[in-house]
């Protein structure tokens, strides 16, 4: 059974930063996609990050680049987004999710066939 576990999350001032990990049972990092999506209340899930697990290039939407950081250590099967200079709007649930499609960037919830239980982040102003 795969099983993804974030944490994490926090209460933070704006400014801050957050580290956020998501630890893999079950899977093996081989060459899948991995993410970090995030929603917050009343909106729907965007995505925020990714990245192969095998290397390689990175994504992130608009909002986070130059701010947020995606790595992966394949020997501890985790994952983690460092978050640098949060703002308020950055406050969400923010969830890791794995595609077993590799060749991305995947942005659509859909194309994801693992995910975490979510941690929560909240940037106070």
């Amino acid at each position: 059974e795969v099983q993804l576990v974030e944490s994490g999350g926090y209460l933070v001032q704006a400014g801050g930063s957050l580290r956020l990990s998501c630890a893999a049972s079950g899977i093996t990092f081989d060459d899948y996609t991995i993410a970090w999506f995030r929603q917050a209340r009343g909106k729907e899930r965007e995505g925020v990050s990714c990245t192969s697990t095998s290397g390689g290039s990175t994504y992130y939407t608009d909002s986070v680049k130059g701010r947020f950081t995606i790595s992966s250590d394949n020997a501890k099967n985790t994952v983690y987004l460092q978050m640098n200079s949060l703002k308020p709007e950055d406050t969400a649930v923010y969830y890791c999710a794995v595609s077993r499609k590799a060749g991305g960037p995947f942005w659509w919830p859909y194309e994801y066939d693992y995910w975490g239980q979510g941690t929560q982040v909240i940037v106070s102003s």
